[in-house]
C-alpha cells in the first residue's frame, strides 16, 4: 500500500524503559538486591513490595524470537537432550543459559529465587523445576486451578492461601517481613496500570483502529515486567494519550481499513512484521487479541476493599485458564465490542494449553455465530514449524471468504 502509517512514537520510550530495566537487573547481579525469575502470570507485586527485581524468561524468549536467534538457541537446548516437542520458550531460554547468547548484553542475571504460577501455562511447572536444578535456588509455586466456567469461590480461597504463604516465604528469603502497606500500594499501582492497558486496548474498537494487535504484542513489555511500578503507569499514560490523539486525528493503523479481525494465541514473533504487512496489504486490521487482554484480567470477585482476595481472583487467569464455553463467550464478546469480521487463530505447536480446542472453537464460531476463522499452524518462536507457502495460501483463501461476504 502506498499510504504510510505514522509510527507510534511511544515505542521509542518503551525501548528505553526496557533497556533500563534489563540493565539495572544485570548490574544488581551478585549484589544485596535479590533477583527472581518469574512466570509472566506470576504475582509480581509481592516481589516488588519486597524489593526484589523480577525477570521474565518468557519475555526474554519472545525477544529472542523477535530478533531471530531463537532457532539457534532451541537447537542448543535440543543438543543437551531437550525434546523439540517441548515449549520453544523453554528451549530458547535453556539454550541461552548454555550458550550465553541473548539480546540482553551478558544474558539474563542469575536468579536468587524462582516464582512459578501455572495460570496461563502448565509447561512452566516442569520448566521451573529444571531451572531450580540448574541454579539451585528456592522455588515458589502458585497453583491456579483450571476453571471450566466462571471462577469458583473455593478456587479463589485456594489461591489466596498460597499468596499469603508466598508473602511469608519471600519475607524469609529477603530477611525481613513484607510491609503490608507497601504491598497494598504496589497492588494499587498494578491495578491502575492494568486499567490503563485495558482502556488502551478498548480504543481499538474505534473505526478505523488507531493501532493493531501486532502493536499491542510489542507494547506488552511494561505490563508484564513492570506491573506494580510508577514507571509502568507513566508509560501507559503516555501511550494512551498518543492513541487518543491518533483517534482524534483519524489515523488508521491500516489505511482504508476494510476488514476487522481478532487474533487468538501468542504472536508468531519471527514473522510479526511480515504478517502485519501482509494483512495490511489486504486492508485487514487485527484489532483485538486474546493474549494481550490476558494481562488485564479482572475476576468477578474483584473488590477494592479486599485487596488480597481481589489479587487471588485476578491471578486465577482469564481466557487461557478457562474452558471452551467460557472462551466461546469471550470471543463473541470481542466480536461484538470490536465489530469483527473474523478471527485468526494461531495453532501454536509450543502452547498446547492455549491451542487446545481451537478447532472446536473455530467450528462453533462458524456454525453458531457465522464468524469465519483462519487457522495458522506455527510456533511462537521456532521458525522450523513455519511454512510461508501454506500460510500464504490460507490467508488468501480467508481474505476471499471475507471479500465474498462484503460483496
Amino acid at each position: 500500500m502506498s499510504q504510510e502509517v505514522p509510527r507510534i512514537n511511544s515505542y521509542s520510550r518503551m525501548k528505553e524503559i526496557m533497556t533500563m530495566y534489563y540493565g539495572m537487573a544485570k548490574m544488581s547481579e551478585g549484589s544485596d538486591t535479590k533477583i527472581a525469575w518469574i512466570t509472566s502470570g506470576g504475582p509480581v507485586e509481592i516481589l516488588y513490595a519486597a524489593g526484589i527485581i523480577p525477570i521474565y524468561p518468557e519475555n526474554h524468549a519472545a525477544m529472542c524470537g523477535a530478533t531471530r536467534i531463537a532457532d539457534e538457541l532451541c537447537v542448543a537446548a535440543e543438543d543437551r537432550g531437550f525434546s523439540r516437542d517441548l515449549c520453544s520458550y523453554a528451549r530458547t531460554d535453556f539454550g541461552s543459559i548454555y550458550t550465553k547468547k541473548s539480546p540482553v548484553p551478558g544474558g539474563l542475571p542469575k536468579p536468587d529465587l524462582l516464582v512459578c504460577c501455572n495460570n496461563i501455562c502448565d509447561t512452566v511447572t516442569k520448566w521451573y523445576q529444571e531451572l531450580q536444578r540448574i541454579f539451585n535456588v528456592p522455588l515458589i509455586f502458585i497453583d491456579a486451578p483450571y476453571q471450566y466456567e466462571e471462577d469458583r469461590p473455593e478456587a479463589i480461597d485456594y489461591i489466596q492461601a498460597q499468596l499469603e504463604q508466598m508473602i511469608l516465604d519471600v519475607g524469609t528469603i529477603v530477611g525481613k517481613p513484607i510491609d503490608r502497606e507497601t504491598l497494598y500500594h504496589t497492588l494499587e499501582l498494578s491495578e491502575k496500570a492494568m486499567d490503563l492497558w485495558r482502556e488502551i486496548q478498548g480504543m481499538l474498537a474505534n473505526k478505523p483502529a488507531p493501532m493493531n494487535s501486532f502493536d499491542t504484542f510489542i507494547h506488552l513489555g511494561p505490563i508484564v515486567t513492570l506491573r506494580g511500578t510508577d514507571i509502568c503507569i507513566e508509560y501507559y499514560e503516555t501511550l494512551r494519550a498518543e492513541i487518543r490523539q491518533r483517534v482524534a486525528d483519524g489515523i488508521a493503523s491500516v489505511p482504508g481499513e476494510r476488514f476487522r479481525l481478532g487474533w487468538d494465541n501468542l504472536a508468531i514473533w519471527f514473522k510479526i512484521k511480515e504478517l502485519s504487512e501482509k494483512f495490511m496489504a489486504h486492508r485487514a486490521a487485527l484489532v483485538v487479541s486474546t493474549y494481550p487482554e490476558g494481562f488485564c484480567y479482572r475476576s468477578k470477585w474483584h473488590d477494592p476493599a479486599d485487596k488480597m482476595r481481589s489479587m487471588a481472583g485476578d491471578y486465577m487467569g482469564g481466557y487461557i485458564n478457562h474452558g471452551l464455553n467460557y472462551r466461546e463467550k469471550d470471543l463473541m464478546r470481542m466480536v461484538e465490542k470490536f465489530s469483527l469480521d473474523g478471527f485468526v487463530m494461531h495453532s501454536n505447536r509450543s502452547c498446547r494449553a492455549y491451542s487446545f480446542g481451537q478447532y472446536e472453537l473455530a467450528k462453533r464460531l462458524m456454525e453458531r455465530h457465522n464468524i469465519p476463522t483462519l487457522m495458522l499452524e506455527a510456533d511462537m518462536n521456532d521458525s522450523r514449524s513455519w511454512s510461508d507457502e501454506q500460510a500464504n495460501t490460507r490467508i488468501q483463501a480467508f481474505i476471499e471468504t471475507l471479500e465474498s461476504r462484503k460483496s
